[in-house]
């Protein structure tokens, strides 16, 4: 049987600190941008400068505890990090509006749908009433919820219930909230002269440069093109199962001259997780840490339904390693029973080893030019 190693992205091959900056600046936008929200909207626009975003960055993460904390919970997409920090803003802000009008906060939470008109809607209530959002309160009590990876998507209604005492089902991975935050960073991330090519439709907001052609490699192009050809030699097949859509995933990868190294037919990425959730909504959240996107990438995409329910068989298990970055990644690998390397160059650095080290993790190496000697 073949051997398969099937990389992360973020973290692992490039540097997932743009991911970051551009789910600070989708929340930012949310709440300060006239087209949703709209609160304190003078703030808002497109034209950051690199020091603006970097601020804008540890005021709307708090320089960097809320991604810290929401990845330690097993949750490692960008669009699920931008619907959790952006709905616990919009559910503290609601329950501030309750105190005065509890009813209109009832009626949004039970009855509208939570789209672009919405927010609008709902800011409006909120300017009117002299509420402003306040980034400090999310890390003091999502620590110390017991919800855990996609749970805690569904777990924002018991934090609804708990803030205003309105029982709400608002908040769901299947949402036009979770689409409007995946779009809106969509058009930040690749800018937009390439966002109809990402989600089919042209810039909402105009303006936006976008980080895509400014990636940074983890490693050195020598350093890189010496680790994949060594592992190619040894017999290896080489893929990707990332949490980048496609367009994110290819362009850069192939820009820096690496993408030829990878088996084609062994890459998934977040726009096939999209897809299986679209047409198997049941199984939704299928974002890491589900297992799926390792292991439609291993059987060559060659049918969601299979990626759904195989299982590897002891020969299979030991024939594939995972290298990734965060926990997610390593617990996708104990599901799939595989292999796992972890690589200290993701969010949280070598702070990260202790977190892999406690799930029983312990093939770490410092940066992926490492990889050769691990294996």
């Amino acid at each position: 049987m073949g051997k398969t190693i099937l990389f992360d992205v973020d973290g692992v091959l490039l540097s997932e600190h743009r991911y970051f900056d551009a789910s600070a600046l989708t929340v930012w936008e949310l709440i300060h941008n006239e087209n949703y929200l709209g609160l304190q909207s003078d703030r808002f626009h497109t034209d950051v400068t690199e020091s603006e975003v970097g601020e804008l960055r540890a005021e709307v993460f708090q320089d960097d505890e809320v991604l810290y904390l929401i990845k330690s919970k097993g949750i490692n997409a960008n669009w699920d990090m931008v619907y959790l920090t952006f709905s616990f803003q919009l559910i503290r802000l609601l329950s501030k509006l309750s105190e005065t009008n509890e009813s209109y906060v009832k009626k949004v939470l039970q009855e509208k749908t939570l789209n672009r008109e919405t927010l609008q809607e709902i800011g409006g209530e909120l300017y009117k009433n002299g509420i402003e959002p306040d980034y400090k309160t999310f890390v003091p009590v999502m620590k110390e919820a017991e919800a855990m990876r996609g749970e805690l998507l569904t777990y924002l209604n018991h934090i609804a219930y708990e803030m205003t005492g309105i029982e709400t089902m608002a908040f769901t991975r299947n949402s036009e909230l979770w689409e409007l935050g995946r779009e809106t960073f969509q058009e930040w991330y690749v800018g937009e002269g390439l966002t109809e090519k990402s989600i089919g439709r042209k810039a909402y907001q105009k303006g936006k440069e976008g980080f895509v052609h400014i990636e940074t490699p983890l490693a050195t192009m020598e350093e890189l093109d010496e680790l994949f050809t060594k592992l190619k030699e040894e017999g290896y097949t080489l893929g990707i199962g990332t949490g980048r859509p496609a367009l994110e995933t290819v362009e850069p990868l192939e820009r820096l001259g690496i993408l030829s190294y990878f088996d084609r037919n062994r890459m998934a990425t977040a726009s096939d997780v999209l897809e299986a959730e679209h047409r198997y909504g049941d199984k939704a959240p299928l974002a890491k840490p589900n297992p799926f996107t390792y292991m439609f990438a291993w059987l060559e995409r060659s049918s969601i339904e299979e990626a759904l329910e195989y299982t590897f068989t002891e020969e299979e298990k030991d024939s594939v390693v995972i290298v990734g970055d965060s926990l997610a990644d390593g617990l996708a690998a104990q599901s799939l029973g595989c292999h796992f390397v972890a690589v200290l160059t993701g969010l949280s650095g070598q702070k990260a080893r202790h977190e892999f080290e406690q799930n029983n993790q312990h093939n770490i190496i410092d940066n992926i030019k490492d990889l050769y000697e691990a294996l």
